[in-house]
């Protein structure tokens, strides 16, 4: 009953068993938190398109003509096999002066995808494709269409309905570890996990080129993807 005050090296074993375990757990934890790599370099990008299709028939009431499309763009990504995350967040894809926000758009799977219309007159956002079939009907911007889940990985295409010219690409990638590069096909991927992966560039479904990587902690390692 009174041995902790008859012997104070036991007052003081509790705290010390405390501060050994508190210290182990920094030690197991803090490498981990160490080990990141990061991945540059240039994508070479293919000839931008036209600024509009020909035989464009729609034109934007409210500022003239419709927007350029906007420049091309590759999704470098880490393929492999990664521990779990938090779920990805919900993304908006609005449309606006007749067009799509983003003519290609990147996702995690299992992202939810909502379609707000920017425009004073009807869209009718809708896909074919096999990894995501939906239809949101026409909808005007004082309307909420409901969000479009996205739990498959693969290509989607994205029309609408109304402007046969409205296109969008969603890729959907089983992977936290991706970016979209800019006009100049510069790319920067950072806070990525060590080991051996495959990076890859996706200009198109038949433009996908690929590189194996090995990552080290604390490294940045430069990858170009050049003309084949």
């Amino acid at each position: 009953m009174n041995s902790l005050k008859t012997n104070p090296s036991l007052r003081l074993a509790r705290p010390r068993v405390c501060l050994a375990a508190l210290v182990l757990l920094l030690l197991a934890v803090a490498p981990a938190a160490r080990a990141q790599a990061v991945i540059e370099g240039l994508v070479t990008l293919a000839a931008a398109a036209s600024a509009l299709p020909p035989g464009q028939r729609y034109q934007n009431p409210v500022g003239g003509a419709i927007p350029p499309p906007e420049p091309p763009a590759a999704i470098v990504y880490l393929a492999g096999k990664f521990p779990e995350t938090t779920p990805p967040p919900r993304v908006q894809l609005p449309q606006k002066n007749f067009r799509f926000a983003t003519e290609v758009l990147p996702v995690r799977k299992g992202t939810t995808i909502e379609f707000p219309n920017n425009d004073d007159f009807y869209h009718n956002v809708f896909s074919y494709s096999k990894p995501k079939r939906f239809d949101l009907g026409r909808y005007l911007k004082t309307e909420k269409p409901p969000g479009q889940l996205f739990d498959q990985p693969g290509v989607v295409r994205l029309y609408c309905e109304i402007h046969e010219h409205m296109r969008c690409t969603v890729l959907v990638l089983d992977t936290p570890h991706f970016t979209k590069t800019d006009a100049a096909g510069k790319f920067r991927l950072a806070q990525l996990p060590v080991g051996a992966y495959t990076l890859t560039a996706w200009l198109g479904e038949k433009m996908i080129r690929e590189q194996k990587v090995e990552l080290h902690d604390g490294q940045t390692l430069r990858v170009d993807f050049p003309t084949p």
